[in-house]
């Protein structure tokens, strides 16, 4: 755990939000991806030199951040202002009441322009009232990475829209254990937004689903079973190291020092990848859509995002910094102080029309926007769903049903155990949340 204390200041991003003038101190819990570093390295100039607000940043692994969030949120504990969540919890704590609203904030902020913001990423924070209650900090759908360099030792080509089928071929192909690379590098940590982030995605493509659209639960279906036993096969045979606890940041350190030759994860990576201060494949990256098997595409929807507990004090501060976060003169100045292939986009239509975004980005930019574009929540399979969400299911009780579950595919991943006792498993428990939505 890294916790960051900066000094921060008001009207910050064209806030249209009152302060008092006095020296104010908010608290942000936030997961430890690079966009969240970044911010955290840049609020004290900036934030901190407009505003009397300091910024106490707690920061997390993904899944710690997951667990402590929603201690502390679904607890009413108020120990946070602002948090980050994503496309799943936001709907789900709006009903419950647990998040302010923050289109009201948005509407009396002139400077914030909450219409050039993504229809996606809104219609995924939003809740039933039509409001947002989380505001997206980045976008990304996923795709697949691959080494130019790698591929044309080898002579392979890779299309822009390849089946799994191909990925496996070429996995095999350019795996060498002799030189420390693998031919592809896949999640394999437990967690419901770790390993089953991608293998949801390859459940769906493979004509699988968590449950029917009358909540019979299809977890050891033979789709599902296929998908699974697919997805641990490849990384088993051709994975990094170490893959069952390996997630988005293990593979990102992974393939950004050139030892996988393929990567399937989220759109969010390319700006740390083509950052030559801190990858060593900048510019030797190639972007393909997600690989996909019967259906047409299969990229995941997510965006993490800033929401402010109902619990907050300081409404109206954490707003402020809501707004200088996600508005369009932070993506500037991320931009200038650290480059621009860093920015956190995939949340605005803007950070496709600024010159050096569109210049830096050039290799991915264009096929980020569209994998979003793509991402279809309400059909991201071959059936009917009984709940919006493409790698997961939009029901509070998915978190605990994905994560147990997780747990049985890393320990096939492992070695442990076999992918077909581990979703028997699953369907258990799958079944016991069934039972109360058949109701």
């Amino acid at each position: 755990m890294l916790i960051v204390s900066l000094a921060a200041c008001s009207g910050a991003g064209g806030s249209g939000s009152s302060s008092d003038g006095d020296s104010k101190t908010i608290t942000a819990l936030m997961v430890g991806n690079p966009q969240m570093e970044d911010i955290a390295k840049l609020t004290a100039d900036s934030f901190t030199k407009e505003t009397g607000i300091t910024v106490r940043f707690t920061i997390l692994p993904e899944n710690e951040l997951r667990d402590k969030v929603t201690q502390d949120v679904a607890t009413q504990g108020g120990q946070y202002d602002v948090v980050t969540i994503g496309a799943y919890e936001a709907p789900i704590w709006a009903k419950n009441g647990w998040l302010h609203e923050l289109s009201s904030y948005a509407d009396k902020d002139s400077g914030y322009d909450e219409a050039d913001l993504l229809e996606p990423m809104v219609k995924s924070l939003s809740g039933e009232d039509g409001n947002l209650y989380a505001a997206p900090f980045y976008g990304e759908s996923s795709f697949l990475m691959w080494n130019k360099d790698l591929f044309a030792a080898k002579g392979i080509t890779m299309p822009e829209r390849p089946t799994w089928q191909q990925v496996a071929d070429y996995a095999r192909q350019l795996n060498d254990k002799q030189a420390g690379v693998a031919g592809i590098c896949l999640r394999g940590l437990p967690g419901w937004g770790e390993v089953f982030a991608p293998l949801t995605t390859v459940v769906n493509t493979f004509g699988g689903t968590w449950f029917e659209k009358d909540w019979t639960p299809k977890v050891n279906s033979p789709e599902f079973t296929e998908a699974t036993k697919f997805y641990v096969d490849l990384v088993r045979q051709y994975g990094e190291a170490g893959a069952s606890q390996a997630g988005f940041t293990e593979c990102l350190n992974t393939f950004g020092q050139g030892k996988a030759a393929m990567w399937y994860d989220a759109t969010s990576a390319a700006g740390t990848l083509e950052d030559a201060s801190a990858s060593k494949v900048a510019g030797k990256v190639g972007y393909a859509y997600a690989p996909v098997n019967k259906t047409r595409s299969s990229g995941w929807l997510w965006a993490w995002a800033w929401a402010m507990p109902k619990t907050t004090k300081q409404a109206d501060a954490a707003w402020q910094f809501i707004s200088w976060a996600t508005g369009k003169e932070y993506e500037k100045l991320v931009g200038e102080k650290l480059g621009w292939s860093r920015l956190p986009a995939g949340k605005r239509t803007s950070t496709y029309n600024l010159p050096e975004y569109k210049q830096s980005a050039t290799a991915f930019a264009d096929i980020t926007l569209k994998a979003i574009e793509e991402a279809d929540p309400t059909n991201p399979g071959l059936q009917p769903r009984p709940a919006l969400g493409v790698q997961f299911v939009g029901i509070p009780e998915f978190a605990d049903l994905g994560t147990k579950v997780s747990q049985e595919v890393a320990s096939a991943i492992a070695g442990k155990t076999t992918v077909e006792q581990a979703l028997a498993d699953g369907q258990k428990l799958a079944e016991t949340v069934a039972e109360k939505y058949r109701k």
